[in-house]
């Protein structure tokens, strides 16, 4: 991290950097906003339609809210924008009665197809790259088997659950045994507390392969609105660049918004570092200044900082109130 930011800096000029942010306008901010509030709508869909064909119809907003507050746990956790996942199970259990497998079933589908659209876009867009032999080492095939690779795994999961193969029960069963077959005197307790995982674990893969199977249309309508959430996201990279001053063609804003992407993979919280050095970089190749790319990290990064605080905010909201309610009931006379 240290290193990718002292090169940034080396590379870029602070001076210049400032000056194109300066040239954005109010109105023009308030634009991105009313852009990034349309993608953060969007966001929440799959999860909307998928409880509601699990029979739970929690409002809209509301599961706005904790796709916030889960955002702002896997923003500030150190690793690829993961973390968040269990407080999302936790609201929806807590809030609206959803027991914990349809709970984490729905998380995990709403995760498992957002992985497959994002490393769609990653590998497409990584194979245009390749092609172009646009960044220093780009020409190297492990580049593509790693883009690939990452989109195979989602892929593979989805299509096992399709023909109700459960992957992740035999994994459970393998781990059980070698427990059990290993376990010694006084360890019940955590053979106990393992069996009650697993319970949880396959009746939340259950599930999850019964709406593949039997609801294959509420998956097609999921699959749609993530791509019109990455319709909007691209929509929303370009128009922040054309304010910033340089006005990219559609290849060229694939191009800068993978490299964008791939950075966030970096087990660094919010990927910083990495993805500054990764915009200063592709505009560097694009043949733009590369003080743009500076600018336009540090307007994401500033816009990431605000909804994932806005979101932890939230998230102990939420959480406390639930404490509260627990202490009113418990002082409560019979």
């Amino acid at each position: 991290m240290g290193a990718l930011l002292t090169w940034v800096l080396l590379t870029v000029s602070p001076r210049e950097t400032w000056q194109s942010l300066a040239r954005l306008e109010p109105e023009q901010l308030a634009t991105l906003a009313l852009a990034n509030g349309l993608v953060l709508l969007s966001m929440s869909g799959r999860w909307w339609l998928i409880l509601r064909v699990q029979g739970y119809a929690v409002p809209y907003l509301t599961l706005v809210g904790y796709r916030l507050a889960a955002f702002g746990v896997s923003y500030f956790t150190p690793g690829p924008q993961f973390g968040g996942e269990p407080l999302q199970v936790y609201l929806v259990r807590r809030h609206h009665n959803v027991p914990g497998s349809t709970a984490i079933a729905g998380v995990s589908l709403d995760k498992l197809l957002e992985l497959l659209v994002n490393f769609t876009f990653l590998a497409g867009g990584t194979a245009w790259i390749v092609h172009r032999q646009l960044f220093p080492g780009s020409a190297n095939p492990s580049i593509l088997v790693f883009s690939f690779g990452l989109l195979a795994g989602p892929v593979l999961f989805l299509i096992m659950l399709g023909t109700g193969r459960l992957p992740l029960t035999g994994l459970l069963q393998v781990v059980d045994r070698l427990l059990r077959r290993h376990s010694r005197l006084g360890e019940s307790d955590r053979l106990a507390a393992y069996h009650k995982f697993a319970v949880v674990g396959v009746g939340s893969e259950r599930q999850a392969a019964q709406l593949c199977q039997q609801q294959p249309a509420a998956l097609a309508q999921a699959l749609l609105v993530s791509i019109v959430t990455w319709g909007l996201m691209i929509a929303e990279y370009w128009l922040s660049l054309y304010f910033l001053g340089a006005a990219l063609t559609f290849d060229q804003t694939l191009v800068a918004l993978t490299a964008a992407r791939l950075a966030i993979l970096f087990p660094l919280p919010g990927g910083l570092g990495a993805l500054e050095a990764s915009q200063v970089l592709a505009m560097t190749v694009l043949g733009l200044d590369p003080a743009v790319g500076l600018s336009l990290s540090l307007l994401i990064r500033a816009r990431d900082v605000l909804l994932g605080g806005a979101g932890l905010w939230w998230g102990a909201v939420k959480s406390g109130s639930l404490e509260k309610k627990r202490i009113s009931k418990k002082g409560e006379k019979p």
